[in-house]
């Protein structure tokens, strides 16, 4: 039997799977780091962090999984999007790593919007300047960091700085490269005109490929301290939510997916690189040759309910507690609304500056009213993102759920009367679909499967279960959307005011 590593680069922690080629998991191990914020608003990791919890993760799940280290054949690589990484000429990294939900740079945007141009944008990448996608952390280091970035020869996304350290080679691969907003998305390679008016260079942004490709093998040294071999190929990879997409099986038309992790993303297949009407979904690169996807992200959707239960209910572990005072509450939680927008907001909005508020709040209200507030207020932000996607003429037929969001079948049914539309999950642990996703590119890249798709129809079973729209709450659901959707307008400029306070 041949296994395959998986491995997840989250924000929060390294997760690392192996599975046998039919998709099978046989062991996971997972490892925290922490963020940093120096400023308000901002987050950054230490990429060396990452390696680490790479290096000890692999070698406790071979350590657990007693296979012999010769049958693994490939490695794959999910990892936080949007992120930047900047190294020297040697590799080495020259300050931390820029995450994706860090919000320092909404002026940057502006700057490169002006310095490029939304038309480039839109012809080149299906997407306008957007302040939280790795061009504006660039722009940002330009303007504010000049003594460092000039001594910059590479500028990696989190995963390729892993791929780095695992086998000395820069690369990267079209669906997380998609979110640079450097690459030619129609095109599936770097675009030259933005490259130029930015002052980059292949070189420093390192070579494309296509997520199941192989970009390199696992360096002698890290093998042997990982308990593999150098001779385990290691793939493109992929974005975690596109990876996630191949893990649940979104590889043909008339799918979509939902993940609820620390970002909450809906997710959605295409045939073509369409730029979305309205501008408040992402057009990325679909893991598979050929294929594309709309995607958008709320940036605090599960980390709403995480805060929420660190503050009030902080030894609810596995979220028992609160799944139970939440479907204790009534729908619409009693007239009470809540905005996730912790730290700031990506789709629709696109605005840095917004943050979480709690709308409509009396002494009627009890904790757990405030708390199904919370879960629903980020379900109706991820409504914002399918409302968005519907609106760019796809129509998906259910929604298969996954991340940690997942685990709550209270979550599953708020999502499908919100969503009203059927909620499906995967036949396996939904929250390793990312893992599985890479797992099974580079299941692909070696050999053992002719494509993506006939890999995935043969690997991803749906479970029996599934959550359908109660038409009574999805018509009140209606009702609550449509006054959740009029308040970020209203807000707008105070949660600007107050940040300036």
């Amino acid at each position: 039997m041949n296994y395959y590593l998986g491995l997840d680069l989250g924000t929060g922690s390294m997760k690392t799977v192996l599975f046998d080629v039919n998709g099978k998991e046989i062991a996971q191990n997972a490892i925290e780091y922490p963020i940093y914020q120096p400023n308000n608003g901002w987050s950054e990791q230490e990429p060396e962090d990452w390696y680490q919890a790479a290096v000890k993760t692999v070698r406790t799940v071979m350590e657990e999984a007693k296979v012999d280290p010769a049958s693994v054949l490939g490695l794959g690589i999910s990892g936080q999007m949007a992120g930047a990484v900047f190294s020297d000429k040697n590799g080495e990294v020259l300050r931390r790593a820029i995450l994706w939900n860090d919000a320092r740079t909404t002026e940057a945007c502006e700057h490169l919007r002006d310095r490029v141009g939304n038309d480039t944008f839109l012809k080149h990448v299906c997407n306008p300047a957007r302040p939280g996608l790795q061009a504006s952390r660039i722009q940002w280091m330009q303007e504010n960091e000049p003594d460092i970035y000039a001594q910059v020869a590479h500028i990696m996304l989190p995963k390729d700085y892993l791929r780095y350290r695992l086998t000395g080679e820069y690369a990267t691969e079209v669906s997380d490269a998609s979110g640079t907003q450097i690459l030619d998305v129609p095109k599936r390679k770097w675009c030259g005109e933005i490259m130029e008016i930015m002052g980059l260079t292949e070189d420093m942004m390192g070579k494309v490929y296509e997520s199941s490709e192989i970009t390199g093998y696992v360096l002698e040294d890290v093998a042997r301290e990982m308990g593999i071999t150098s001779k385990c190929a290691v793939v493109g990879g992929a974005g975690d939510n596109a990876a996630a997409g191949v893990g649940t099986g979104i590889v043909a038309p008339g799918r979509a997916m939902t993940t609820i992790g620390t970002s909450g993303t809906v997710f959605a297949f295409t045939e073509k690189p369409v730029t979305d009407p309205g501008q408040a979904v992402y057009t990325y690169c679909m893991p598979v040759p050929g294929a594309w996807h709309f995607m958008g992200s709320v940036n605090s959707c599960g980390d709403s309910l995480k805060w929420w239960r660190n503050e009030m209910y902080p030894n609810d572990a596995e979220y028992e507690e609160i799944n139970k005072v939440a479907q204790a509450s009534q729908p619409g939680a009693n007239r009470l609304i809540y905005l996730p927008y912790l730290n700031g907001e990506q789709s629709p909005h696109f605005n840095l500056n917004c943050r979480g508020s709690f709308v409509g709040l009396s002494k009627v209200h009890t904790k757990g009213d405030m708390t199904r507030a919370v879960m629903e207020g980020a379900t109706y932000a991820l409504r914002d993102i399918l409302t968005a996607i519907r609106n760019a003429d796809i129509e998906p037929d259910n929604v298969i759920m996954c991340g940690g969001g997942s685990k709550s079948p209270f979550w599953r049914q708020l999502m499908a009367d919100i969503y009203n539309i059927p909620v499906k999950l995967p036949d396996m642990n939904s929250e390793n679909a990312a893992a599985l996703g890479v797992a099974i590119l580079a299941m692909v890249g070696t050999g053992a499967y002719p494509s993506v798709v006939e890999a995935c129809d043969k690997i991803i079973k749906m479970r029996d279960e599934v959550y359908t729209p109660d038409a009574q709450r999805a018509k009140f659901y209606d009702k609550v959307y449509a006054e959740f959707d009029k308040l970020y307008p209203q807000l707008k400029d105070s949660f600007k005011s107050i940040l300036e306070l």
